[in-house]
């Protein structure tokens, strides 16, 4: 994948966990992964799987697109 991308869809994620106010440990525990998971996603260091990916956008009430980036 595109650095610039990851480091998009990084940040994006970041904002997300931001605005819905939860704590990693809530997130990692919704989502069933560690804290230090989480982190990881936080930091670009890890990408969720498919899976995760989808349990993170319902727990953070999100879309898809608003992390990935995908609005035309």
């Amino acid at each position: 994948m595109d650095k610039n991308l990851d480091l998009l869809i990084t940040e994006n994620l970041k904002k997300e966990i931001e605005q819905s106010g939860l704590k990693k440990s809530e997130i990692a525990d919704a989502i069933g992964v560690s804290r230090a998971t989480v982190s990881q996603y936080l930091s670009g260091r890890a990408q969720p799987t498919l899976a995760t990916f989808s349990k993170l956008c319902a727990v953070l009430d999100c879309s898809a697109d608003d992390i990935l980036n995908l609005k035309k």
